[in-house]
C-alpha cells in the first residue's frame, strides 16, 4: 500500500497529500448514488478543458476520501465551478491567491454533517475537508492547474487544499443565501464564491447594529490594499452568530446590512490619488477622473455584490470577511447550483 501511494505521488495527480486509491469498487460505490451515466460529461474543467465524466469525477472524490453519498454535491460543485460566468480559466492561472469557496445550503448540510459551526473554515469535519478538496484534485487532475506550472499564485493559501463550509442556517435571523438567490428552503445547493483566505473581526464591543456592522465594514476596507475603492469584484461576509443575533434583534435585514456597508465605508477621492511614485493603476486613475477631493468613493461597487451568510460558532463575538477576486468581465461572479 505504501508503494501504491508513492505510485500516486509520482504520476503527479495529488495535492500534495496522500490520496485514497481508487479502486474499481470504490469508485463503483460513488456511482451508485447518481442515476446518470458514468461516460456522461458534467462539464469541460479549465484551463485545459478535461472533459469531467461522470466516472472520473468519481475517481477523484474516492482519491479526496469522499463518502459515496458526498457525490452528488460533488457533481453540483463541479458544475458550478465550470460555469463561465465563474471563470475556473482565470483563477486557475491568477497570480493572486484567490480558490473556489464551497458555501453548502439545505438539509443537506446535515443528512452529510456539513459543518457550519464551531470551526467552520477548520479542520475536522470529513464533508468539508474531502468535498472541497475533490474540487481541487479534479481542477489539477482534469484541468490541469498543477502548482508551478498552471496554478502561479504568488502566495497561495491554505484554502487551495480544501474551502468549503455550511451557512448555518438555524442560528440565523435572515432567509439563507440560496433562499436569496430564488431556491426552495427545502432544497439543497451548493455556491461557488472566488476568495482569497479569510481574514477574521474579532468585536467584542460593539452592541448596536450600526455599530458593529461599521466595525466589520471598516475593518474589510484594506482588502486587496488601502487604494481599492471599488476595483475589485464580490465581497464575502460571514458573520458568526452572536454578531448575526445582535443585528438580527434590531431587525436589520441583510439589504440593511449591505446598504449601510455599501453607503458608510467610503474614503475621500484625496485619499486615494496616485502617489507620486505612479504605481497605481490606470484603472485607478480612471475611476477618480475629474472628481472633487472631497468626494467619498465607495470601497465596494455595489450592494449587490456584497454576499452575507451566517456560520461559525454561537460561542464568541467573531465574524470573517473573505475578499472576492477580479469583478468586471474578466472577474468571477458567484455561482449557486441545486443538488440533485
Amino acid at each position: 500500500m505504501a508503494d501504491e501511494i508513492e505510485g500516486f505521488f509520482g504520476r503527479g495527480v495529488t495535492d500534495g497529500l496522500p490520496v485514497v486509491p481508487p479502486t474499481r469498487a470504490r469508485v463503483d460505490a460513488m456511482l451508485g448514488t447518481t442515476k446518470r451515466e458514468r461516460d456522461h460529461v458534467v462539464a469541460q474543467v479549465p484551463p485545459n478543458m478535461g472533459r469531467a465524466t461522470v466516472e472520473k469525477i468519481a475517481v477523484n472524490a474516492v482519491m479526496a476520501g469522499c463518502r459515496p453519498d458526498y457525490f452528488p454535491v460533488v457533481l453540483a460543485v463541479v458544475a458550478a465551478a465550470c460555469d463561465p460566468v465563474f471563470n475556473l480559466h482565470g483563477q486557475s492561472g491568477t497570480t493572486n491567491a484567490a480558490s473556489p469557496l464551497i458555501i453548502v445550503n439545505g438539509p443537506a448540510r446535515q443528512r452529510l454533517g456539513v459543518n457550519c459551526a464551531a470551526g467552520v473554515f477548520g479542520p475536522g469535519y470529513r464533508a468539508n475537508a474531502t468535498i472541497g478538496r475533490a474540487l481541487r484534485l479534479i481542477m489539477i487532475n482534469l484541468g490541469g492547474t498543477r502548482a508551478g506550472q498552471i496554478s502561479m499564485s504568488t502566495m497561495g493559501h491554505p484554502g487551495r487544499y480544501t474551502y468549503c463550509i455550511g451557512e448555518y442556517e438555524e442560528a440565523s435571523p435572515w432567509e439563507p443565501l440560496h433562499v436569496e438567490h430564488g431556491f426552495a428552503s427545502t432544497d439543497s445547493t451548493v455556491t461557488l464564491f472566488s476568495g482569497e483566505s479569510p481574514f477574521m473581526v474579532n468585536d467584542h464591543l460593539s452592541r448596536a447594529a450600526p455599530q458593529l456592522v461599521a466595525s466589520l465594514g471598516w475593518s474589510a476596507a484594506g482588502a486587496w490594499n488601502h487604494k481599492s475603492y471599488p476595483l475589485y469584484g464580490h465581497t464575502l461576509f460571514v458573520i458568526g452568530p452572536e454578531h448575526a443575533r445582535t443585528l438580527g434583534e434590531e431587525a436589520w435585514s441583510k439589504r440593511d446590512v449591505r446598504q449601510f456597508l455599501y453607503e458608510t465605508i467610503r474614503r475621500p477621492a484625496r485619499d486615494l490619488a496616485p502617489g507620486p511614485d505612479g504605481a497605481e493603476t490606470s484603472r485607478l486613475k480612471n475611476l477618480l477622473g475629474d472628481r472633487a477631493p472631497d468626494e467619498r468613493i465607495p470601497k465596494f461597487p455595489s450592494p449587490e455584490e456584497i454576499l452575507i451568510v451566517v456560520a461559525g460558532g454561537t460561542a464568541g463575538r467573531f465574524s470573517a470577511v473573505v475578499p472576492g477576486w477580479m469583478g468586471g468581465e474578466l472577474g468571477s461572479r458567484p455561482v449557486t447550483r441545486k443538488i440533485d
